[in-house]
């Protein structure tokens, strides 16, 4: 069976700890895009543990842990993640790294913060995630197999400084080494050698063993780079789309799709949040949710649940069923909020816009809900949560036609419950 858990959201949905709660059924966990960029945290033992680029899986024995060829790799920060893990104790010898996974270097890095310094400004986490991929798309990247022949990776190397220096020449910005740069990346690569491999044969094998896979998404589906609220997106496509450029399995392999989405909405960095919540209230659901970024450390922007932009990210990826996260952050208001459309110009909208400046001006349709003040920590079976909750909840199906087959409240494995 293979399984695919995307983020319905802006990312920060709290798909590590879903996947991590699914991996228990599982053989073989894939990341298929993004980077370091995008920080999953998961709590196990007491103690919080963020991944950027290991699958969320490792946490398990015997789990097959994959970077697929959809991710751009800092191979250093690879290094140093996959060390810090084999210090707790967990199996490493099952990660395995796609031989055309694209690589991040200083290079992207340095072009990165430059291009928000001199040029549009849309929050990245200037790790170098953009830069990565454009020069992907240019066909000047760096991949993992060009390490295999030295002289093929000299040549390559060249290419790319010799571009990325005529960008950085024109702000007056010190140019790159190519010796001392081509060092490093030998260095790097050497280290993470014994785990690279053709990762698209692996997973093709496991799954004609009948192997249970999962596949797990990095940010949001309004971050993907077709679909999201454009040019304030990811650079990868983080909607299903991905998950068969990413890895090589074939779309009709898919068994079921699960789309995470938090209790309430949030949004990290620049672009429209139609249902965004500033003043005392966005203050305490920012501080209930304790809304800081995994990877950046960034207070996220917060909201009410948005079900019309829901619907347009459940009808993009095939949601088989919802897994809704962060119920317990609720628990204390009295009033809650969910869109269940916008306004633009005073006309309601038949779809989400594809407009970035339309998608500012619209203004949210709102439901109110009453809360049900009540902790929920404790709570183990779907009947046994407040009635209030439950309407909540149910609401939320009626209206998106998918079932909320899994709730979370709380960061604990535990606290899950399934229906």
């Amino acid at each position: 069976m293979l399984t695919v858990v995307l983020g319905l959201q802006w990312g920060d949905e709290g798909k590590g700890k879903i996947i991590d709660y699914l991996t228990k059924n599982n053989d073989v966990v894939v990341r298929f895009q993004g980077g370091d960029n995008a920080g999953h945290t998961i709590k196990v033992k007491d103690k919080e543990i963020v991944n950027h680029l290991v699958p969320s899986g490792i946490f398990y024995k015997n789990v097959k842990c994959v970077i697929g060829n959809g991710l751009v790799v800092n191979m250093h920060n690879l290094i140093d993640e996959i060390k810090s893990l084999g210090k707790m104790g967990l199996n490493i010898k099952d990660i395995y790294i796609s031989n055309k996974a694209h690589i991040i270097c200083d290079i992207h890095k340095r072009i990165d913060a430059l291009s928000e310094r001199k040029g549009q400004t849309i929050g990245t986490t200037k790790r170098g995630i953009g830069p990565a991929y454009g020069y992907k798309h240019l066909r000047t990247g760096l991949r993992f197999s060009d390490f295999e022949d030295e002289k093929y990776f000299e040549k390559r190397l060249k290419a790319l400084i010799k571009e990325a220096n005529i960008y950085l020449e024109k702000f007056g910005e010190k140019q790159i080494n190519f010796k001392k740069t081509k060092e490093i990346l030998i260095s790097d690569h050497k280290k993470l050698e014994p785990y690279i491999c053709s990762t698209e044969y692996l997973i093709n094998k496991e799954l004609r063993k009948g192997k249970n896979i999962l596949f797990e998404g990095s940010q949001g589906t309004f971050l993907d780079i077709d679909f999201g609220t454009y040019p304030y997106v990811t650079s990868s496509n983080t909607t299903i789309g991905g998950v068969i450029t990413g890895t090589g399995i074939s779309p009709k392999a898919i068994s079921n799709i699960i789309g995470i989405s938090k209790a309430y909405a949030t949004r990290v960095g620049q672009g429209p949040f139609p249902t965004e919540i500033s003043g005392v209230i966005g203050k305490e659901l920012r501080n209930a949710g304790n809304e800081f970024g995994a990877t950046t450390g960034r207070p996220r922007r917060v909201g009410w649940l948005d079900l019309f932009a829901l619907n347009y990210s459940i009808m993009i990826n095939g949601i088989d069923e919802i897994a809704l996260t962060k119920l317990d952050v609720l628990s204390d208001f009295d009033k809650i909020k969910i869109c269940t459309g916008y306004r633009l110009n005073g006309k309601k909208l038949k779809y989400f816009p594809s407009n970035i400046e339309n998608l500012k001006k619209s203004v949210p349709i709102y439901k109110n809900f009453k809360g049900w003040k009540k902790n929920i920590d404790k709570t183990k079976k779907y009947d046994d949560l407040p009635l209030e909750a439950k309407r909540y909840i149910e609401f939320i199906e009626q209206f998106t036609n998918i079932k909320v087959g899994i709730i979370s409240y709380g960061k604990n494995r535990r606290d899950t419950i399934e229906r």
